[in-house]
């Protein structure tokens, strides 16, 4: 109950991050700099076994995929209308294919389940969200959404030297840059939305006041319209952009925005400059962020992986993990995140376990000595029964039916199915019976649903297995 309070206290006390639109944009810094920013960040970032609910990544991701889908259609039809588009918007016109495909990899490379294995934040701005999303987060935040493989290597080995990361957390880190990267991208869209809406604003005013003998009737009915709020910067700049060769004399626009923004604290050449630096600023970051998405796509994140891992570093110095190929180095893995969940061993451990073990058995069996001086003896094969007595290994009941079936071969595969099919199949016949379905009509029914029934039961005992 105590730990339920504090984690109610840590959701209310944190603002959602999606409750900024500013883009995720700070100060730039260097290699050496970021990599004292990761180093912060890990003594900074705390886990926990009770996260409090917050909205998912998914739900975030639609709603960003549905915003910078409106974008690209209102950038293409302000394209379409002859006006000018700025050259952020350009960018995402080019590129929105890229977005999309972005989109899909990121919802089919995230599933639920794997999602919710990621360790996740204790508190701070990202409470309840995966650590490593806090880690992407931050690089993109700090690089201006920049990617360079060699630059975000080193960044996760800074991380790491304070906090280890899970396998299943450095898989995620190309994942989470794509969702940071869509999440900023969407803000960049919003900004260029609010910009053409103001220049549109700035463009009918000007058409208005420059229409022939309207200046001054045209001036005082949108003063009268306009609200006594502060004025945009952009469409200042946009509306002093139409009117700056006019004499003031004639139209006086310019001497009015003029007083308007000194009551703002600020002037008209203020006002352009800090909207042409906004402009560029932005097509920047979009440009950046369009960039670093086609490279995500582009490189072997395998060998970035293999290159960070904490857990493939310990097996290469002990043992020939480094000359195996990729899919056993793999099951190695697999086998490691498998013995660390089960149990209150690290993944760090269960490396070191199984190298302690192999070590041990250097001076056994001689028939098979070297086999079993390999790490994955222990980890994938008969050494390992007494790892996981080793380390206090508790299989999940998933996989205990997992193993009982893989130890009855086939029969026992079919055996399950047929068993799952018969209690759904039963189910349904006896409810029907309860009913006053007579015994003809539910000999026709079991006939009829036989097979659609196996074909369920089938597809049940499947997923039991593969969540084993």
């Amino acid at each position: 109950m105590f730990a339920y309070a504090k984690n109610f206290v840590a959701r209310r006390r944190a603002a959602p991050p999606w409750n900024d639109i500013s883009p995720v944009r700070q100060e730039l810094f260097g290699t050496e700099r970021l990599e004292q920013h990761a180093e912060t960040l890990a003594a900074a970032q705390r886990v926990t076994d009770r996260p409090p609910q917050v909205r998912s990544l998914r739900s975030r991701l639609g709603e960003n995929a549905s915003v910078l889908l409106a974008a690209y259609k209102a950038s293409a039809a302000e394209l379409e209308s002859e006006r000018g588009v700025a050259p952020a918007a350009e960018w995402l016109l080019d590129n929105y294919h890229l977005v999309e495909d972005q989109i899909r990899d990121i919802r089919e490379d995230l599933p639920p389940g794997y999602y919710r294995q990621l360790p996740k934040l204790a508190d701070g701005p990202f409470v309840g969200y995966p650590r490593v999303f806090g880690l992407a987060w931050a690089y993109v935040t700090h690089t201006d959404s920049y990617f360079d493989p060699a630059i975000l290597a080193r960044f996760v080995a800074a991380y790491q030297r304070v906090q280890p990361l899970t396998i299943g957390e450095l898989w995620a880190v190309a994942i989470t840059l794509r969702i940071v990267l869509i999440e900023n991208l969407r803000r960049l869209a919003d900004q260029i939305d609010v910009a053409r809406v103001a220049r549109a604003d700035a463009e009918g005013l000007a058409d208005r006041l420059l229409a022939a003998g309207c200046a001054r009737s045209a001036l005082d009915a949108d003063i009268g319209a306009r609200e006594a709020g502060p004025i945009s910067e952009l469409f200042a700049a946009q509306l002093a952009k139409r009117m700056r060769d006019h004499d003031p004399q004639t139209n006086p626009a310019l001497e009015w925005l003029e007083a308007r923004l000194k009551l703002q604290g600020s002037s008209i050449d203020e006002a352009v400059q800090h909207a042409q630096q906004r402009q560029g600023a932005s097509n920047v970051t979009v440009r950046n962020v369009i960039t670093s998405m086609r490279l995500i796509s582009d490189i072997d994140w395998a060998e970035l992986f293999e290159s960070v891992s904490l857990v493939d570093e310990r097996l290469r110095g002990a043992s020939s993990f480094a000359g195996m190929d990729f899919p056993t180095r793999n099951l190695y893995r697999s086998a490691i995140e498998q013995l660390a969940r089960g149990s209150s061993a690290t993944e760090l451990d269960v490396a070191d376990a199984a190298l302690a073990a192999a070590r041990a058995e250097k001076d056994g069996r001689d028939l098979d000595a070297e086999r079993v001086r390999d790490p994955g003896y222990h980890l994938i094969a008969e050494g390992r029964p007494a790892l996981e007595r080793a380390i206090g290994f508790r299989p999940s009941l998933r996989l205990c039916f997992n193993r009982f079936s893989v130890r009855l071969g086939i029969g026992g595969y079919v055996g399950a199915i047929l068993i799952v099919a018969a209690a759904l199949l039963g189910g349904a016949l006896w409810t029907l019976g309860s009913g006053g379905a007579s015994p003809i009509w539910l000999i026709v029914i079991a006939l009829f649903a036989a097979v659609p029934t196996t074909d369920v039961a089938t597809a049940l005992v499947n997923r039991v297995i593969g969540w084993g």
